[in-house]
């Protein structure tokens, strides 16, 4: 009897390979990937990396997101095929096979089909695992070899999850079996729907919520403010795809059945009728495809901007000094001597070996300001002050002699009240008010176009505001304290020093390196308190240090993205692929009755042509509807992670959008064809 159940089983697998061949095959790529992901994750080599903490939470992620997919869509998929099994089944039933021998069919399918898929994709994740190990060493620019090894605890991690997967479908399938009677499962395939309601609210609250993401999307002005609002903004346009696809879209169709003139065509009469009386199990697979045909769209582009925009990254993240090495020192009150701190910096550098080809510094005070009638006021932000976000300014204040220094131009003298000006914009007023002070505005300075791409991403405009010396700095520093909001930020004193040493790369790494532990011994050797001493803190940046570990992060980010763009490509054609052979069984007979009563062949698939675009053209158009829209949002984010090239986020977005086309027209070719053939002699 047991031979008889392993032999049924197999047979069941063998007749059903339509179905059963994509079903395993999804499942040895979902397996592969969640054992590729798990078993980087856990690499040793990760430790050795520059910036190898950040990838491994970023390969955590995506085990966590490979792992969650994983288990929707396989649970999706075996949904469908169960659907199309229900007459088989029901026939077993009848011809006196008890549910529990139905059962132990289905176990032993189940059995076959996990072991197939956990054997088979952790077989092709240990072939692979050293090359896309490689491949993530090379993105991340870590040159280190890569030895053949086999991850237990991503072996371990995998057959946990697969198996809990495919035990928690099995019981799904066993309560469908429980649950129905034969002939519910014999008729089920052919069970019709009732022509589905206009859902007048639903479609008004779809059109809200996705009119309400695109508008969060459109109107925010900051990074902050995007990435607050980003999941707000996602979840609203889920929300509205949904309800717009499944209400907006009934609505459509029924009027597009009251236009007499388009109805009553052939090609327009069976389409229209036919996606009517099953647009609500249409509609969740064609918002399903355009959440995921998104979700591609904006992964695989935004993690492909990050990884080739490095440089320009780090050119904005150096904005205010083009050299390689940066300090800063922080006071919070006028420092007597903050020339201490640049020696102790240009001695270190030195003692490294490193030559100096270039060194700046500037003592200044840089905070935000709002625009007023007369100049900027700097104390009333935060305190109830009615204002634009257009009228926020960067104001730099700093010392005519450290103006010099910094940038080469020469200013006049500047008297007591005098200051001189560079402004972003045009600045043609003679007096400058600060708060409550009055200042006669003697010279307009050039702005330096170093600056620019640094001001795009803190405020719409710059100045910086020269005064005589510092004496004048710290006096307007003390005046400005008094009435300063300390809860919304610290008000101090910056001395900014900038480093251009010779050597490669590691040689210039090392030296900061070693600034990093002179600058930590005098940082502790002056421990700070706000509230009585002036020194409170020393940092170093170094532009080698830093892009070797934005290429560490960004390179794992692509790799990820590349890993969850494919994870989500995969879903939308097993989604495309059951939804077309699904409406193929549905539609067989009834083309034929269309041929019978005088339809021409012709006509026939004219009206299958016209189904098949709607069906996958809509969710792909809607997708790309949506990736338009998110374009401001998604450059502000962007923009926080020091990357504002709008032209080469653009050419991301139309490659991978062109790349992704061009896949789908080929499961569009691929699958219609197996939709002709179902439904007869139209192909």
């Amino acid at each position: 009897m047991r031979k008889l159940y392993v032999k049924l089983a197999a047979v069941n697998i063998r007749n059903n390979r339509q179905l059963y061949l994509p079903y395993l095959l999804a499942g040895v790529f979902s397996a592969a990937m969640f054992y590729l992901v798990q078993s980087i994750q856990d690499n040793p080599g990760l430790d050795q990396m520059r910036g190898g903490a950040n990838v491994a939470v970023t390969l955590l992620l995506g085990v966590i997101i490979v792992g969650l997919f994983a288990a929707i869509f396989l649970f999706y998929t075996n949904s469908f095929i169960m659907k199309r099994r229900k007459r088989e089944l029901s026939v077993y039933n009848i011809l006196g096979m008890e549910k529990k021998h139905i059962a132990k069919v289905l176990f032993l399918e189940m059995l076959f089909t996990a072991a197939v898929t956990i054997g088979g994709g952790l077989a092709f994740g240990i072939v692979f695992g050293k090359l896309m190990t490689m491949l993530l060493y090379r993105m991340t620019g870590f040159n280190q070899s890569v030895p053949f090894t086999i991850s237990l605890t991503g072996c371990h991690h995998t057959l946990v999850l697969f198996g809990c997967i495919y035990a928690v479908t099995l019981f799904y399938n066993f309560m469908q079996i429980k649950l129905s009677n034969p002939m519910e499962l014999l008729h089920s395939a052919n069970a019709g729907e009732r022509e589905p309601k206009t859902k007048v609210l639903l479609a008004v609250i779809g059109a809200a919520a996705l009119g309400g993401g695109y508008y969060l999307a459109l109107t925010v002005a900051d990074a902050v403010s995007a990435i607050t609002m980003f999941f707000v903004a996602v979840l609203l346009v889920i929300l509205g795809t949904y309800c717009l696809f499944t209400a907006g879209s009934i609505a459509v169709l029924k009027l597009l059945r009251k236009n007499k003139n388009y109805y009553y065509k052939s090609r327009h009469f069976t389409t229209v009728s036919g996606m009517i009386y099953r647009m609500k199990q249409n509609a969740v697979g064609l918002a399903n495809i355009c959440i995921l045909s998104t979700m591609v769209l904006v992964t695989v582009s935004t993690t492909l901007c990050m990884y080739l925009g490095v440089e320009d990254a780090l050119k904005r993240r150096f904005a205010h000094d083009a050299h390689e090495v940066s300090v800063v020192s922080y006071y919070n009150a006028m420092p007597e001597y903050p020339e201490e701190v640049d020696a102790l910096a240009e001695a270190s550098l030195k003692d490294s070996g490193r030559v100096l080809t270039g060194h700046s510094a500037m003592l200044n005070m840089s905070l935000t300001a709002v625009r007023t009638d007369d100049g900027f006021s700097v104390t009333g932000i935060g305190a109830g002050t009615d204002y634009s976000i257009n009228d926020v300014v960067l104001l730099t204040i700093l010392p005519k002699s450290d103006w010099e220094n910094y940038t080469g131009e020469t200013v006049g003298e500047l008297e007591r009240g005098e200051i001189a000006l560079a402004s972003s914009s045009s600045y043609e007023k003679g007096t400058l008010a600060l708060d409550n002070e009055i200042y006669q505005v003697k010279q307009i300075c050039a702005y330096p176009e170093a600056e620019r791409d640094y001001l795009d991403d803190m405020a719409d405009d710059s100045v910086f505001m020269i005064v005589p010396d510092r004496e004048t700095l710290g006096q307007i520093f003390t005046e400005l304290k008094q009435n300063w909001d300390e809860e919304r930020v610290s008000l101090q004193i910056k001395y900014n020093m900038a480093f251009d040493i010779d050597g490669t790369a590691e040689e210039k790494v090392a030296a900061e390196n070693a600034l990093h532990s002179v600058i930590s011994s005098y940082n502790d050797g002056h421990p700070s308190d706000d509230t009585k001493d002036s020194y409170s803190r020393t940092y170093v940046e170094c532009r080698a240090q830093n892009r070797d570990e934005y290429y560490s992060l960004n390179g794992g980010l692509l790799f990820i993205g590349l890993f969850l763009g494919a994870m989500f490509l995969m879903v939308t054609v097993l989604i495309i692929f059951y939804k077309q052979i699904s409406e193929g069984y549905e539609d067989k007979e009834r083309y034929a009755i269309m041929e019978k009563v005088g339809m021409s062949n012709a006509e026939v698939k004219r009206s299958i042509r016209t189904q098949i675009l709607t069906v996958f053209f809509l969710p792909i158009g809607a997708a790309v509807l949506h990736v338009v829209m998110a374009f401001p949002m998604i450059k502000w984010i962007l923009a926080a992670f020091s990357l504002n090239n709008t032209a080469l986020f653009a050419q991301c977005v139309a490659a991978t959008a062109l790349v992704f086309l061009l896949i789908y027209l080929l499961v569009f070719a691929l699958t219609s064809r197996s939709y002709y053939k179902i439904v007869g002699n139209q192909v």
